[in-house]
This record gives C-alpha cells, structure tokens and sequence, in this order.
C-alpha cells in the first residue's frame, strides 16, 4: 500500500528553512507548525452549533517566514515550486496562495511577508491541508491561542470564502498528543478525550480515495447544506439546528438534513463516552451509524467513500466512516493494528476491481498542536 509517512518534525523544519534560503537568500526568522486532523466524529455540525470530536495528526505544515520591507507577499511551496508575488489586501483568484494571503489580510498585517512553506497533509484528501497551512503561517507571524484560530477562521471563510465553522482550526491550535479534543460549538467549549488505540491493539487507517473535493463551492456541496441546515432551523424556530428537538414541521429534504445534525450530535457525546471508557467496539459503532446517515440523509459520501466504508468493514474493520466535508476525500477505519495491511489490500483490490485509481493512506496517530 501506498502509505503517507509523517517526516519527522526536525527534519521538515530542516527542510522549510532550506528551501526559504534556496527561495529568498538568507534565513527565516521565525517557523511555524501546525497539524492537519481527523475527525473522528461530528460531520457538519460545527456550524449547526452542535460538538465534534477530531484528532490533530501527526502530519502537518511547516512555514519559514521573515517580514518583507514593502507590502507584497512572496510566498514558494515544494509543491509548485515558483515564488508566488502578489497583494493581500483583496482576495484572489482562488488558487493555493490565498489561503497565505488571507491571514495576512485577517491579522491585519501592515507589511507584506516572505514565506516558504513544506507539508505532509495531503490537499483535497479531507485533512484539513487549508486550515493546516492557515495555523502554520499564523504561528509563524507570531500568533497564538484563540487569535490564532480566529484569524486562521476568518482567512477561510471572510477571505476564500470558504464557509467553514471552525473545527479545523480549533483542533489545531488546541489539540493535544495521544487526546482527541472535544468541541461544542453551541458555547465554545472544549476538553481533551484521551485517544491511544494503539494500547488496545487497534489502528486508525486514513484511506484517502484521491476524489478531490472543494469546499468554497458556491451553489453546490458543502455551502448548499449549509443553506439547507439554515433554512430548517428557521422553520423550527432554534438559532442553531442543534438544539433541535421534535423535527415534526419538517419534511423531505430538510428533514433528513436536520435529522442527520440532531442523530449526529447525540452520537458524539456517546462517541466520547464510549472512549472514556475503552469501549472501542461501540465507538466502532458509533462511527458505521455516522457514515450512513451522512450517506442517507446528508448525502455528502460518493461512491469511492462508500465502498471504503464497506471493504474495511466486510475485512473486519470495528468502525468505518467518511471523515471531512465529504464530496470526496478520505475514510477512516478503526481496525486491528494486525489487521492493517489485510484491510489496505481489501480496499485497493476493490478499487482496482472498478478500475478507479488506487487510494493512498496514513495512520492517523493523534499529534501536537500548532506551534
């Protein structure tokens, strides 16, 4: 299987500084971190007002940064390999370099930056690669705690335009090693869930089906549902659909949709019941009831999705279920840490079998936060 190391934290460090002096001739002086994430449960309630459960990874961004004397951002990635110039005080164009600029823009910078930038999140897999890239250059500006996922928050959605509710940036600055991090977005809040699946002989397996994914979407996706979720809290009268009860004045769309934020919001405040007390077959559990009711009633899994989902569980899989936006991107399964490479093979044959391209992977092992 094709599996997504996580480099070393000192040597992508060695690495962001040598490309920042190969790009800009002298070395950076500040870099920052910070982790892409899973989620572990929570699908598209953040911005309903209800909880999540995400992990930070191991796999993250890195960002050389030293202030510019005029106002511009110079900004290079191994990735595109071009030092990118440009303004900051407008949105661009939509490519990768907006999500520098946007922080810039959202920290109200007064001078422009040089930036080198080095990741192992894969982009478009689901891992939140923007949010990473957002953190890593606002630590690297000197930001920190909740001005740090402020500001990372606005440049996504304010700046992109992408309508984010904020998980991605907030497990990434408060995130803790060996700790999922529980969010409740109706206050703010959050506390650390112990998550070490290694100490009971289980694995989690990130499955990235390489179906990319856009979330600054516009009509479709991810801001359709967003619309829809508005639309049904307006009908039953709440602020956040959330804190929905009796979904009785609903129907068709905007009931499945409601339904799946109420169902979903139950089964995360079980989720991290069940962690905190080691039941990892109900936690497993939990996570297949997720998938299809992101399948069935959110409509937000693809094809590629569901049949990850049902291989790892056919293969003996605990657990399986889409993680992210949806549209796309990647699965997650909890299996036997014996049982990894079995499952990695069950999912590439089945691809394979369809001939659609072959999934990469990881292990999502839970990481530092930003930095």
């Amino acid at each position: 299987m094709r599996l997504i190391e996580a480099t070393p934290a000192e040597q992508m460090r060695d690495q962001v500084a040598a490309r920042f002096a190969e790009a800009y001739g002298a070395p950076p002086q500040r870099i920052g971190f910070a982790p892409g994430r899973v989620n572990l449960i929570g699908e598209h309630v953040d911005y309903n007002g209800g909880p999540c459960l995400p992990i930070p990874l191991r796999h993250g961004t890195w960002a050389a940064y030293t202030p510019a004397a005029d106002a511009v951002l110079h900004c290079t990635t191994g990735e595109h390999g071009e030092v990118v110039e440009r303004g900051f005080s407008q949105p661009g164009d939509g490519t990768w370099s907006d999500y520098v600029a946007g922080v810039l823009w959202a920290s109200q910078a007064t001078t422009g930056a040089h930036i080198a930038i080095a990741s192992t999140v894969p982009t478009g897999a689901g891992l939140s690669s923007s949010a990473a890239l957002e953190c890593a250059v606002g630590a690297a500006l000197g930001l920190r705690g909740q001005r740090l996922a402020d500001v990372a928050v606005a440049a996504e959605r304010d700046y992109v335009g992408a309508p984010t509710g904020g998980l991605d940036q907030t497990v990434a600055v408060f995130g803790a090693q060996d700790h999922a991090l529980l969010i409740d977005f109706a206050d703010g809040s959050h506390r650390q869930v112990p998550f070490r699946p290694a100490d009971h002989g289980l694995a989690l397996l990130v499955v990235d089906t390489l179906v990319k994914h856009a979330l600054a979407d516009g009509e479709g996706g991810y801001a359709q549902r967003r619309r829809q979720c508005e639309e049904a809290a307006a009908i039953l009268g709440v602020d956040t659909l959330a804190q929905a009860g009796d979904l009785g004045s609903l129907d068709g769309l905007l009931l499945r949709r409601a339904r799946h934020v109420v169902t979903e919001t139950a089964r995360v405040h079980e989720a991290a019941g069940a962690l905190g007390r080691d039941d990892w077959g109900r936690f497993g559990g939990l996570m297949v009831d997720s998938h299809a009711s992101l399948r069935d009633d959110f409509e937000v899994t693809c094809p590629e999705l569901d049949l990850v989902v049902d291989t790892c569980l056919d293969t003996g899989a605990l657990g399986a279920r889409m993680t992210g936006g949806g549209f796309g991107g990647s699965a997650i399964a909890l299996v036997r840490a014996d049982q990894v490479s079995d499952v990695a093979a069950a999912v590439e044959q089945a691809f394979h079998s369809r001939s659609w391209r072959v999934p990469t992977f990881l292990l999502a092992q839970a990481g530092a936060p930003a930095s």
